[in-house]
């Protein structure tokens, strides 16, 4: 059987984020909380494991208590196991501090497998999944859009490039950050939705971990985010009326012009 670990994130639903303009901090009462899209796509992957091949999976995440709604979720799914790794000093951890706080905890359990998303929607960052295979000196397989378990415990990728994609045969154990082209998530199971909370997620704290302290939440995240702002919605387009030939010429200008693109002009 296969052990796998995802790391999920329950991030705020950023169509409806809003700013302090004033502290230049997210406002994150009364905007609802959602599993981070991508990392949605690793669970899925997970799941499609162990329904083809057999597969025991962990569902990890780090937050407050209220993050214990998204671990629910992830065994209403088909989880077998929920961690939350909830401590006060877990607070404001940048990127560093946070996969170093995962990977502290991923080392206690078994794994072949590690999933995570590419990137979280509230930070963007898409470096979480790679420290943390850094942190356990493992192989990664970042931006997976597809994969193929094969025997003697190679796992063949299909990793999403800018200019196209490229397929690389890895040995597990083996770190994967999905992208949204990976799968289509499910829904929850209706039948496993009334069982899940009778149910316990564990619960664990910096006591729990082998990590030096000195390296957890925010005193020990290097990072310092100086301002956050929202993309200002943009005014009204130009409609250009006339035939498609010359539209399209007029189009070329105009991006020429702003540097968007490189391209000869037709005239």
């Amino acid at each position: 059987m296969i052990n796998i670990v995802c790391c999920i994130k329950q991030v705020p639903d950023t169509t409806e984020v809003r700013i302090d303009k004033e502290k230049g901090t997210l406002i994150r009462k009364g905007v609802p909380s959602i599993i981070n899209p991508e990392d949605k796509n690793g669970l899925e992957q997970a799941l499609l494991i162990k329904e083809q091949n057999g597969a025991f999976i962990t569902v990890l995440t780090m937050g407050p208590p209220q993050a214990k709604q998204a671990l629910y979720e992830a065994l209403a799914m088909g989880a077998d196991r929920a961690i939350l790794l909830s401590d006060s000093a877990f607070a404001g951890a940048d990127t560093w501090s946070t996969s170093l706080t995962l990977a502290a905890a991923i080392k206690k359990l078994d794994y072949d497998l590690i999933f995570t998303g590419r990137q979280a929607i509230d930070g963007d960052t898409a470096q979480v999944g790679p420290e943390i295979a850094e942190h356990l000196n493992i192989p990664q397989a970042t931006y997976a859009s597809g994969m193929i378990l094969k025997d003697k415990g190679l796992v063949e990728v299909k990793r999403a490039l800018d200019d196209g994609y490229e397929r690389i045969e890895y040995a597990m154990p083996l770190l994967i950050t999905a992208v949204k082209e990976l799968n289509q998530p499910r829904y929850m199971k209706p039948s496993l939705i009334f069982k899940v909370f009778q149910r316990q997620i564990e619960v664990w704290t910096k006591e729990d971990l082998e990590i030096d302290q000195t390296q957890l939440g925010l005193k020990g995240s290097p990072t310092q985010v100086r301002k956050s702002v929202t993309r200002e919605i943009g005014g009204a387009g130009e409609v250009i009326k006339t035939n498609p030939k010359e539209a399209v010429d007029i189009l070329l200008k105009t991006l020429n012009k702003k540097k968007l693109i490189r391209s000869q002009v037709i005239s």
